[in-house]
């Protein structure tokens, strides 16, 4: 009797009643991570509870990506579902699509980049692709697990520039952060990593970026150019968005909607973000939906091509 009253005096008020749990997929310190934890500090605020974010990794995503999508679909457990639910299932690791969740808003999007030693022997992206037709599969690229994100931007990259994967084959890394240290090392000669991932050793002198995969230059670094600006029509990036399990109720999604637009207008979170070197772009609800879903058919199309 008294678990029923107490349940139905919460079915009484608004959401949220009590605090929520966020689920990331991904380890603690990479930039899935950083940028749930400094959305859900100040989303907390205008939802009026806190939200407790918990990692489950393991499963090259799956763990997590799972956990959210089998929550109950009351508004307490969410997480951010990243671009790798665009990938696996059509590598078969997951039965898992974007369908399997209620959007509620993109938070991050960070473009691919083509990153080299700072000592390479290409200066621009042009040195790099003759390089590349000279001698196809003599220069090794990594960043992620095969067929990870940042495999698939290598792919892109070089349909675009009118050559076959082999030109540049792939290896296998744990992440971006492992593949950067093999090119310093000399292991491989390109990482297609993220801008915000290679910033760092950028700034210490020790790679060089001759290109980034994004519609127009990134204000936050002016300086490297676009694929675009060398014909080649080709964009992708890493991306984080907040959703919940699939048929969350209307009244939640619109609480969620209308909290994470005053959050994301934070300027704590704004400064984080900026700090991060994150590359935010905001989408919410439908708009969401239907980025994942274009972002299923795009990516999905490029894997089977290159199978």
């Amino acid at each position: 009797m008294a678990v029923a009253c107490t349940e139905a005096g919460e079915q009484g008020k608004a959401y949220p009643t009590k605090p929520i749990s966020f689920i990331v997929p991904w380890s603690a310190g990479g930039m899935t991570d950083m940028s749930s934890r400094m959305a859900s500090a100040v989303w907390q605020k205008a939802l009026g509870q806190s939200v407790n974010v918990v990692n489950r990794t393991g499963g090259g995503g799956v763990v997590g990506h799972l956990a959210i999508a089998q929550a109950r679909s009351d508004g307490y457990t969410l997480g951010a579902v990243t671009v790798d639910i665009t990938l696996l299932h059509h590598t078969g690791i997951t039965d898992l699509t974007y369908e399997n969740y209620t959007p509620i808003a993109l938070l991050v999007n960070n473009p691919a980049a083509i990153t080299v030693r700072a000592d390479a022997p290409w200066d621009s992206l042009p040195d790099l692709l003759a390089e590349l037709r000279q001698s196809p599969g003599k220069l090794q690229a990594s960043g992620t697990a095969k067929n990870g994100i940042w495999d698939l931007a290598r792919m892109g990259f070089l349909k675009a520039a009118g050559m076959e994967p082999s030109a540049m084959p792939w290896v296998p890394s744990q992440g971006a952060a492992p593949a950067l240290q093999e090119l310093i090392a000399g292991g491989v000669d390109v990482v297609t990593a993220a801008l915000s991932e290679v910033d760092a050793l950028r700034q210490a002198g020790q790679v060089k970026t001759l290109a980034v995969m994004s519609e127009e230059r990134l204000p936050e670094f002016p300086d490297v150019p676009t694929l675009k600006e060398y014909g080649m029509d080709w964009s992708v990036g890493g991306w984080v968005a907040i959703c919940g399990p699939a048929d969350l109720p209307a009244d939640v999604q619109a609480s969620l909607d209308s909290t994470i637009r005053v959050a994301v207008q934070d300027s704590e979170y704004l400064t984080a973000m900026k700090n991060s070197g994150a590359t935010m772009q905001f989408l919410a609800g439908a708009e969401c939906k239907a980025f994942m879903a274009k972002q299923d058919q795009v990516n999905g199309e490029l894997l089977k091509a290159n199978e």
